[in-house]
């Protein structure tokens, strides 16, 4: 595969990921709690741990499309992917401590994907700030 696709894939990839998690972001900081609720059972019992993760969904939805967009710092990238990583492999945990084993596949995509930006980003196509 040349270049130029795998430029494209990882933009497709930064940019779903980025979506992604701005959303998470959007229900888990601004959207009421009783909604955020309907589809998190766990969010009414955890509010700290809701905004808390809300906040790194939004630093991860951020940093991982800004700083390539931008051209500026765009290792930055690289390392949100790498939070993306941890942060996918910590809410695997929690799904699977409470039971919900069968809710880890968004976290698999979304891992591969994460592994796929860092990699591409860092060997493949790397951006060069300005």
């Amino acid at each position: 595969m040349n270049s130029k696709v795998i430029n494209i894939l990882l933009w497709i990839a930064q940019v779903l990921i980025a979506l992604t998690l701005l959303w998470a972001a959007y229900a888990k900081l601004i959207q009421p709690i009783e909604e955020t609720a309907k589809m998190l059972p766990w969010a009414l019992g955890n509010p700290g741990l809701l905004k808390f993760t809300g906040f790194i969904d939004l630093l991860g939805g951020v940093g991982i499309i800004l700083p390539s967009a931008l051209k500026i710092q765009p290792k930055l990238a690289v390392w949100a992917a790498y939070g993306v990583v941890l942060l996918m492999i910590a809410g695997s945990v929690f799904h699977i401590m409470r039971g919900e084993a069968s809710l880890l596949g968004m976290n698999i995509v979304i891992i591969l994907f994460a592994i796929f930006i860092a990699w591409g980003r860092t060997s493949k196509v790397p951006i060069y700030g300005k």
